[in-house]
Protein backbone atom coordinates (compact mmCIF):
# COMPACT_ATOMS: atom_id res chain seq x y z
CA UNK A 1 0.00 0.00 0.00
CA UNK A 2 3.23 2.15 0.83
CA UNK A 3 4.68 1.39 -2.65
CA UNK A 4 1.37 2.39 -4.66
CA UNK A 5 0.51 5.60 -2.47
CA UNK A 6 3.95 6.85 -3.29
CA UNK A 7 3.70 6.31 -7.04
CA UNK A 8 0.03 8.11 -6.79
CA UNK A 9 1.50 10.92 -4.97
CA UNK A 10 4.51 11.30 -7.66
CA UNK A 11 2.29 10.93 -9.72
CA UNK A 12 -0.10 14.24 -8.67
CA UNK A 13 3.04 16.12 -8.45
CA UNK A 14 3.76 15.61 -12.10
CA UNK A 15 0.31 16.44 -13.09
CA UNK A 16 0.62 19.60 -11.04
CA UNK A 17 3.40 20.66 -12.29
CA UNK A 18 2.85 20.67 -15.75
CA UNK A 19 -0.68 22.80 -17.04
CA UNK A 20 -3.98 21.96 -18.66
CA UNK A 21 -2.10 21.10 -22.70
CA UNK A 22 -0.34 18.32 -20.75
CA UNK A 23 -4.10 16.26 -20.21
CA UNK A 24 -4.95 17.45 -23.88
CA UNK A 25 -5.48 14.85 -27.28
CA UNK A 26 -2.86 15.41 -30.15
CA UNK A 27 -6.18 17.01 -32.05
CA UNK A 28 -6.84 19.45 -29.02
CA UNK A 29 -2.47 20.28 -29.25
CA UNK A 30 -3.17 20.60 -32.93
CA UNK A 31 -6.18 23.35 -32.53
CA UNK A 32 -4.30 25.08 -29.73
CA UNK A 33 -1.10 25.18 -32.33
CA UNK A 34 -3.63 26.33 -35.41
CA UNK A 35 -4.83 29.05 -33.29
CA UNK A 36 -1.49 30.62 -32.08
CA UNK A 37 -0.55 30.54 -35.53
CA UNK A 38 -3.60 32.84 -36.23
CA UNK A 39 -2.79 35.13 -33.79
CA UNK A 40 0.49 35.42 -35.18
CA UNK A 41 -0.57 36.31 -38.97
CA UNK A 42 -2.93 38.15 -37.79
CA UNK A 43 -0.42 40.32 -36.24
CA UNK A 44 1.92 40.52 -38.70
CA UNK A 45 -0.55 41.07 -41.28
CA UNK A 46 -1.94 44.27 -39.09
CA UNK A 47 1.37 46.04 -38.80
CA UNK A 48 1.66 45.36 -42.70
CA UNK A 49 -0.70 47.20 -42.98
CA UNK A 50 0.20 49.77 -40.98
CA UNK A 51 3.76 49.71 -42.51
CA UNK A 52 2.09 49.96 -45.88
CA UNK A 53 -0.17 52.87 -44.64
CA UNK A 54 3.12 54.71 -43.93
CA UNK A 55 5.93 53.44 -46.96
CA UNK A 56 6.83 56.85 -47.23
CA UNK A 57 8.78 57.11 -43.71
CA UNK A 58 9.89 53.39 -43.96
CA UNK A 59 11.31 53.83 -47.54
CA UNK A 60 12.96 57.33 -47.14
CA UNK A 61 13.62 57.32 -43.64
CA UNK A 62 14.36 53.54 -43.23
CA UNK A 63 15.55 51.43 -45.81
CA UNK A 64 16.99 54.33 -48.23
CA UNK A 65 18.73 55.78 -45.44
CA UNK A 66 22.23 53.39 -45.31
CA UNK A 67 22.51 54.73 -48.83
CA UNK A 68 22.56 58.14 -48.11
CA UNK A 69 26.80 59.73 -47.34
CA UNK A 70 24.44 61.16 -43.82
CA UNK A 71 23.53 58.38 -42.59
CA UNK A 72 24.58 57.70 -39.03
CA UNK A 73 27.55 55.08 -40.02
CA UNK A 74 28.98 57.22 -42.43
CA UNK A 75 29.06 60.14 -40.00
CA UNK A 76 30.15 58.06 -37.15
CA UNK A 77 33.47 57.29 -39.61
CA UNK A 78 34.24 60.52 -40.79
CA UNK A 79 34.20 61.13 -36.67
CA UNK A 80 36.51 59.08 -35.98
CA UNK A 81 38.58 59.71 -39.11
CA UNK A 82 39.01 62.93 -37.96
CA UNK A 83 39.48 62.62 -34.50
CA UNK A 84 42.26 60.04 -35.28
CA UNK A 85 43.81 62.49 -38.30
CA UNK A 86 42.40 60.48 -41.16
CA UNK A 87 40.89 62.26 -44.08
CA UNK A 88 37.79 60.11 -44.84
CA UNK A 89 34.61 60.69 -47.02
CA UNK A 90 32.61 58.59 -44.62
CA UNK A 91 30.67 55.87 -46.91
CA UNK A 92 28.39 56.47 -49.81
CA UNK A 93 29.80 58.95 -51.12
CA UNK A 94 28.99 57.89 -55.03
CA UNK A 95 24.87 58.27 -55.53
CA UNK A 96 23.10 54.93 -55.95
CA UNK A 97 20.80 54.85 -58.51
CA UNK A 98 18.38 52.63 -58.37
CA UNK A 99 15.37 51.29 -60.78
CA UNK A 100 12.02 49.67 -61.55
CA UNK A 101 11.60 47.89 -64.78
CA UNK A 102 8.54 46.04 -64.09
CA UNK A 103 5.31 47.26 -64.33
CA UNK A 104 4.31 46.06 -61.09
CA UNK A 105 7.99 46.08 -59.65
CA UNK A 106 7.79 48.95 -57.50
CA UNK A 107 3.88 47.66 -55.93
CA UNK A 108 4.80 44.07 -55.34
CA UNK A 109 7.92 45.39 -53.43
CA UNK A 110 5.83 47.40 -51.18
CA UNK A 111 4.01 44.79 -50.55
CA UNK A 112 6.61 42.23 -49.59
CA UNK A 113 8.76 45.06 -47.86
CA UNK A 114 5.69 45.83 -45.57
CA UNK A 115 5.07 41.83 -44.74
CA UNK A 116 8.56 41.64 -44.03
CA UNK A 117 8.39 44.94 -41.73
CA UNK A 118 5.28 43.65 -39.91
CA UNK A 119 7.32 40.27 -38.88
CA UNK A 120 10.04 42.35 -37.77
CA UNK A 121 7.99 44.41 -35.66
CA UNK A 122 5.75 41.55 -34.69
CA UNK A 123 8.33 39.16 -33.42
CA UNK A 124 7.95 39.86 -29.62
CA UNK A 125 4.35 39.04 -30.42
CA UNK A 126 4.80 35.78 -32.28
CA UNK A 127 7.61 34.53 -29.99
CA UNK A 128 5.33 34.78 -27.08
CA UNK A 129 2.77 32.95 -28.94
CA UNK A 130 4.60 30.10 -29.37
CA UNK A 131 6.19 30.34 -26.15
CA UNK A 132 2.20 30.02 -24.74
CA UNK A 133 1.88 26.78 -26.20
CA UNK A 134 5.10 25.51 -25.44
CA UNK A 135 5.18 26.38 -21.75
CA UNK A 136 2.19 24.19 -20.11
CA UNK A 137 3.97 21.44 -21.55
CA UNK A 138 6.87 21.94 -19.15
CA UNK A 139 7.43 21.69 -15.54
CA UNK A 140 7.78 23.98 -12.87
CA UNK A 141 11.60 23.65 -12.75
CA UNK A 142 11.58 23.94 -16.33
CA UNK A 143 9.07 27.19 -16.66
CA UNK A 144 11.38 28.92 -13.95
CA UNK A 145 14.73 28.11 -15.89
CA UNK A 146 13.03 29.22 -19.16
CA UNK A 147 11.67 32.92 -17.31
CA UNK A 148 12.10 35.49 -19.58
CA UNK A 149 12.78 33.97 -22.45
CA UNK A 150 10.34 35.69 -24.75
CA UNK A 151 12.26 39.29 -23.88
CA UNK A 152 15.59 37.36 -24.00
CA UNK A 153 15.07 35.74 -27.77
CA UNK A 154 13.32 39.31 -28.53
CA UNK A 155 16.23 41.45 -27.16
CA UNK A 156 18.43 39.37 -28.90
CA UNK A 157 16.69 39.87 -32.39
CA UNK A 158 16.37 43.47 -32.32
CA UNK A 159 19.98 43.78 -31.64
CA UNK A 160 21.00 41.24 -34.44
CA UNK A 161 18.55 43.55 -36.75
CA UNK A 162 20.48 47.16 -35.26
CA UNK A 163 23.66 45.31 -36.02
CA UNK A 164 22.87 44.44 -39.30
CA UNK A 165 20.93 47.24 -40.67
CA UNK A 166 23.73 50.11 -39.21
CA UNK A 167 26.70 48.14 -39.81
CA UNK A 168 26.85 45.69 -42.17
CA UNK A 169 23.87 46.82 -44.75
CA UNK A 170 26.25 50.31 -45.09
CA UNK A 171 29.06 48.99 -45.54
CA UNK A 172 27.50 46.26 -48.03
CA UNK A 173 25.62 49.00 -49.94
CA UNK A 174 28.43 51.06 -50.37
CA UNK A 175 31.38 48.29 -51.76
CA UNK A 176 28.92 46.54 -54.06
CA UNK A 177 27.46 49.72 -55.10
CA UNK A 178 30.30 51.14 -56.15
CA UNK A 179 32.51 48.31 -57.66
CA UNK A 180 32.69 48.53 -61.30
CA UNK A 181 34.64 46.41 -63.51
CA UNK A 182 35.07 48.72 -66.10
CA UNK A 183 33.78 52.37 -66.67
CA UNK A 184 31.39 51.14 -69.28
CA UNK A 185 29.54 49.71 -67.00
CA UNK A 186 27.26 51.83 -65.11
CA UNK A 187 25.57 50.69 -62.12
CA UNK A 188 21.58 51.02 -62.22
CA UNK A 189 20.89 48.66 -59.39
CA UNK A 190 17.40 46.81 -59.70
CA UNK A 191 15.12 48.05 -56.33
CA UNK A 192 14.29 43.96 -55.82
CA UNK A 193 17.96 42.99 -55.80
CA UNK A 194 18.73 46.39 -53.03
CA UNK A 195 15.65 44.90 -50.99
CA UNK A 196 16.66 41.43 -51.35
CA UNK A 197 19.86 42.25 -50.16
CA UNK A 198 19.17 45.09 -47.19
CA UNK A 199 16.43 42.21 -46.10
CA UNK A 200 18.54 38.90 -46.26
CA UNK A 201 21.70 40.83 -43.94
CA UNK A 202 19.27 42.73 -41.31
CA UNK A 203 17.67 39.26 -40.93
CA UNK A 204 20.47 37.06 -40.89
CA UNK A 205 22.49 39.25 -37.85
CA UNK A 206 18.66 38.52 -36.03
CA UNK A 207 18.96 34.85 -36.72
CA UNK A 208 22.87 35.14 -35.68
CA UNK A 209 21.90 36.57 -32.05
CA UNK A 210 19.36 34.17 -31.17
CA UNK A 211 22.94 31.92 -31.03
CA UNK A 212 22.68 31.54 -27.05
CA UNK A 213 19.23 31.22 -27.16
CA UNK A 214 19.61 28.05 -29.43
CA UNK A 215 22.53 26.64 -27.26
CA UNK A 216 20.63 26.86 -24.34
CA UNK A 217 17.62 25.00 -25.88
CA UNK A 218 19.65 22.28 -27.25
CA UNK A 219 21.98 21.91 -24.00
CA UNK A 220 18.62 21.64 -22.11
CA UNK A 221 17.79 18.43 -24.89
CA UNK A 222 21.06 17.10 -24.56
CA UNK A 223 22.31 17.52 -27.51
CA UNK A 224 24.77 19.85 -27.08
CA UNK A 225 27.42 19.55 -24.14
CA UNK A 226 29.94 22.92 -23.61
CA UNK A 227 33.09 19.77 -24.18
CA UNK A 228 31.16 19.70 -27.65
CA UNK A 229 31.56 23.47 -28.42
CA UNK A 230 34.73 23.71 -26.74
CA UNK A 231 36.17 20.83 -28.53
CA UNK A 232 35.40 22.16 -32.31
CA UNK A 233 35.83 25.99 -31.25
CA UNK A 234 38.52 26.13 -33.97
CA UNK A 235 36.26 24.50 -36.36
CA UNK A 236 33.60 26.87 -35.47
CA UNK A 237 35.39 29.47 -35.87
CA UNK A 238 36.23 28.90 -39.41
CA UNK A 239 32.38 28.52 -40.01
CA UNK A 240 31.63 31.78 -38.74
CA UNK A 241 34.50 33.46 -40.78
CA UNK A 242 32.96 31.78 -43.59
CA UNK A 243 29.52 33.10 -42.45
CA UNK A 244 30.51 36.64 -41.92
CA UNK A 245 32.13 36.29 -45.65
CA UNK A 246 28.61 35.16 -46.82
CA UNK A 247 26.56 38.10 -45.91
CA UNK A 248 29.15 40.76 -46.45
CA UNK A 249 31.19 42.61 -49.35
CA UNK A 250 34.66 40.69 -50.05
CA UNK A 251 36.47 43.26 -48.02
CA UNK A 252 38.48 42.93 -44.82
CA UNK A 253 36.86 45.45 -42.39
CA UNK A 254 33.15 43.96 -42.88
CA UNK A 255 34.17 40.62 -42.39
CA UNK A 256 35.56 41.48 -39.00
CA UNK A 257 32.71 43.81 -38.09
CA UNK A 258 30.46 40.51 -38.27
CA UNK A 259 32.75 37.93 -37.11
CA UNK A 260 33.93 39.61 -33.66
CA UNK A 261 30.16 39.51 -32.42
CA UNK A 262 29.86 36.02 -33.93
CA UNK A 263 32.48 35.01 -31.89
CA UNK A 264 31.51 36.64 -29.09
CA UNK A 265 27.82 34.83 -29.04
CA UNK A 266 30.00 31.87 -29.41
CA UNK A 267 31.39 32.11 -26.09
CA UNK A 268 28.57 33.05 -24.58
CA UNK A 269 27.05 30.14 -26.01
CA UNK A 270 29.52 28.07 -24.16
CA UNK A 271 29.03 29.72 -20.66
CA UNK A 272 25.08 29.04 -21.09
CA UNK A 273 25.82 25.54 -22.09
CA UNK A 274 28.06 24.89 -19.35
CA UNK A 275 25.51 26.21 -16.86
CA UNK A 276 22.68 23.87 -17.84
CA UNK A 277 24.91 21.06 -17.58
CA UNK A 278 25.89 22.11 -13.82
CA UNK A 279 22.37 22.41 -13.12
CA UNK A 280 21.50 19.21 -14.39
CA UNK A 281 24.66 17.69 -12.30
CA UNK A 282 22.86 19.00 -9.36
CA UNK A 283 19.48 17.71 -9.90
CA UNK A 284 20.61 14.29 -10.55
CA UNK A 285 22.66 14.66 -6.81
CA UNK A 286 20.08 15.90 -5.49
CA UNK A 287 17.81 12.59 -6.68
Amino acid sequence: MSEETTREEQSTKKEKTKGPKAEMSFLDHLEALRWHIIRSAISIIAFAVLAFIYSDFIWDSIIFAPKSPDFWTSRMIIQVSNFIGIESKGLNSQPLQLISYNMSGQFMVSIWTAIIVGFIVAFPYVVFQFWSFIKPALYENERKHARGAVAIMSGLFLLGILFGYYLIVPFSIDFLGSYSISKEVVNQINILSYISSVVSIVIAGGVSFELPVIAYFLSRVGLLTPKFLKKYRKHSYVVLLIVAAIITPPDVLSQILVAIPLVILYEISIVISARVEKAKLRKLEEI
